[in-house]
């Protein structure tokens, strides 16, 4: 049937009297169209969006299955979703009603209420332990948790952080993350856990002037040949082997086996093998941003 009107997210006057009518259809955040389709209405309401997506995909570079789009015209692209910059404006759309008990887990608090719960009301994950908590949903990847005398709040930690919310206010962590990026906190950026094309690699430890991180090399991958204005670094080879291109030397070191990189060395890391490369990599000099690298060689065709 035609779309009337589009209302993405009224305020909670306006849902309530859509749901208490019967009158009005639940978006689902499910479209289906051409692309060439999408992309006319889009030139006609947000051409903005569209000039600076194509600009971002004039100069693309691929990365394995991976297509690379410029940072920078990515950057100048409004951060609007197609809720506000095309359905609320469409006059060309149609819906389909279905009634099939959908959710689309959009919040913790969502998962909060699928959950699998106490005799108080709780879910939980991993290492928890609760004391006098109800209607609580506490979720834990490595640290032990552990509750006394709360209620109605949603906890979870990760490598990354640790956030605790009313279950009434979890949407509101969308302020955090607004403040975060006007703070310019590498969290808002990054997760503590990076991968990339050859593996991953993940910031362990960090302080003045040093960053400890733990490298995986997948078997047969091989980071750029590059060098640091900025950084020396000591690798220490904790499972497999690694081949170690050091400045004028080629190394292969094993399990316990480490080499030092001296600020502006050429080297480059390889996993020769058929299983992980793990090592401890420890930085150190007077800036480690990840922008301190002068790529010679990359397999993965970045700059």
């Amino acid at each position: 049937m035609p779309v009337e009107q589009f209302v993405e997210k009224p305020d909670l006057e306006t849902a309530q009297g859509y749901l208490a009518s019967g009158d009005y259809y639940w978006n689902s955040g499910m479209f289906l169209f051409k692309a060439s389709r999408y992309l006319e209405e889009l030139n006609k309401f947000r051409p903005d969006i569209l000039q600076a997506c194509e600009k971002a995909m004039a100069v693309e570079s691929t990365d394995l299955d991976f297509v690379r789009l410029d940072e920078a015209a990515f950057h100048t692209c409004p951060d609007e979703s197609i809720d506000y910059a095309v359905m609320e404006k469409t006059t060309d759309s149609v819906v389909v009603p279905l009634d099939a008990g959908w959710t689309d887990v959009g919040s913790w608090t969502t998962l909060a209420d699928i959950c699998e719960k106490d005799e108080s009301g709780n879910a939980f994950q991993s290492d928890v332990l609760l004391q006098e908590t109800r209607n609580t949903y506490v979720r834990s990847e490595k640290k032990l948790i552990a509750t006394v005398g709360v209620e109605d709040l949603i906890i979870t930690e990760s490598d990354d952080a640790i956030l605790v919310a009313h279950k009434d206010r979890v949407q509101d962590v969308k302020k955090i993350v607004d403040r975060l990026k006007a703070k310019n906190q590498i969290e808002a950026k990054l997760h503590r856990k990076v991968y990339r094309p050859w593996g991953a690699y993940d910031s362990i430890d960090m302080g003045d002037r040093f960053q400890v991180k733990r490298i995986t090399v997948k078997p047969g991958a091989q980071l750029s040949l590059q060098m640091h204005h900025h950084r020396a670094e000591h690798w220490i080879v904790v499972k497999g082997t690694a081949l170690v291109t050091n400045g004028d030397q080629e190394i292969l070191l094993t399990e316990n086996q480490s080499t030092y990189i001296p600020i502006g060395v050429v080297h480059r890391l390889e996993n020769p093998g058929k299983f992980d490369l793990e090592l401890i990599e420890v930085q150190s000099g007077g800036y480690l941003g990840e922008d301190d690298i002068v790529r010679f060689e990359d397999t993965y065709g970045r700059a």
